[in-house]
């Protein structure tokens, strides 16, 4: 008989692992939860979360409660008797009640090498941190956040072009493949699970959209790996002429800026912006209501643009 599973998701970066796991044709996946639909875009109408729409494209059974902090959430997931759980960006932390429904526990995909970069922003925060590698974790979820036993890990280089949105797809498919091979040896009394080294743990936080706006006064790498770490959401940016300007894609230089911070310049390498530390090159940017564009083409139609200040009416 086949395992029974219940599987938790939200977002995009979960649906390789119920894609992955559905395929095996290992599992029974009993049930599905996911963050109920949502308002969103400019017209507010009801979204379906990306693991809604897979799990009704592979003919899953789906739940979308508010949450599973209740009595009687608890008991529908007791109904279901799942012989394990897996959790992978559901949206909420899970009580102890939740977490020991199944007989094997619940097992979770977390987007770092734990205890490494704990939390909800796991690839912000190591591409902010300018780490040249980062990984996947399979845990065993304990109440705390991201602090249960770890069963496998896999390491990920971060390549010099990454950005969050690069790193995010890699990181998903990595951690499905990862996962259905960690399960099976789960279930079977193969893994024996290792603590974490609470010492060695750093932790993340929810990002805002204003973590994207740009401080000239700091050093070219802080703010390149912000531009990194915030592509594509929520976006590193600074004003100039009253409007706002993303920068999508850039590049530290490491060579001493002689300009007030936030100047534009032609330098050597580009057109760059001078920092409390060196220059940034910029390489793609996006003005409000324009489309992205290659800075040079961004110069070539805003000439003024080389020579001004960026920031600058910034409270």
């Amino acid at each position: 008989m086949k395992p029974r599973l219940v599987f938790m998701g939200t977002p995009e970066f979960a649906v390789p692992s119920l894609e992955a796991l559905s395929a095996t044709g290992a599992y029974e996946i009993a049930l599905v939860i996911t963050q109920p639909d949502r308002p969103a875009g400019r017209g507010r109408a009801l979204r379906q979360s990306p693991i809604k729409q897979v799990a009704e494209r592979l003919g899953l059974p789906v739940w979308t409660p508010e949450n599973l902090r209740g009595e009687a959430a608890q008991a529908r997931l007791r109904a279901v008797v799942p012989d394990v759980q897996v959790v992978v960006a559901y949206g909420e932390i899970l009580r102890r009640a939740v977490l020991e429904i199944p007989q094997h526990g619940t097992l979770n995909v977390h987007a770092s090498l734990l205890p490494k970069y704990r939390g909800p922003a796991p690839i912000a925060g190591a591409l902010l941190a300018g780490e040249r590698e980062t990984g996947v974790s399979i845990m065993l979820l304990d109440p705390g956040m991201d602090t249960g036993p770890i069963l496998s890990q896999r390491a990920v280089p971060i390549l010099p072009e990454d950005t969050a949105g690069t790193l995010h797809d890699r990181l998903a498919w990595i951690g499905a493949q990862l996962l259905t091979a960690t399960l099976p040896r789960w279930l079977a009394g193969e893994i024996a699970p290792q603590p974490q080294d609470q010492a060695a743990a750093t932790v993340t936080r929810m990002l805002s959209k204003e973590d994207g706006r740009l401080d000239w006064t700091q050093p070219a790498s802080v703010l390149a790996n912000r531009v990194r770490a915030f592509n594509p959401w929520p976006g590193a940016f600074t004003l100039w002429n009253g409007k706002q300007l993303k920068i999508l894609t850039a590049q530290a230089i490491q060579r001493p800026a002689i300009l007030l911070p936030g100047t534009v310049a032609w330098i050597d390498e580009g057109v760059a912006v001078a920092t409390g530390n060196g220059w940034l090159r910029l390489e793609t940017v996006q003005l409000a209501g324009r489309r992205p564009q290659p800075i040079e083409s961004f110069v070539h139609g805003y000439q003024e643009f080389v020579g001004s200040r960026l920031g600058e009416g910034e409270a």
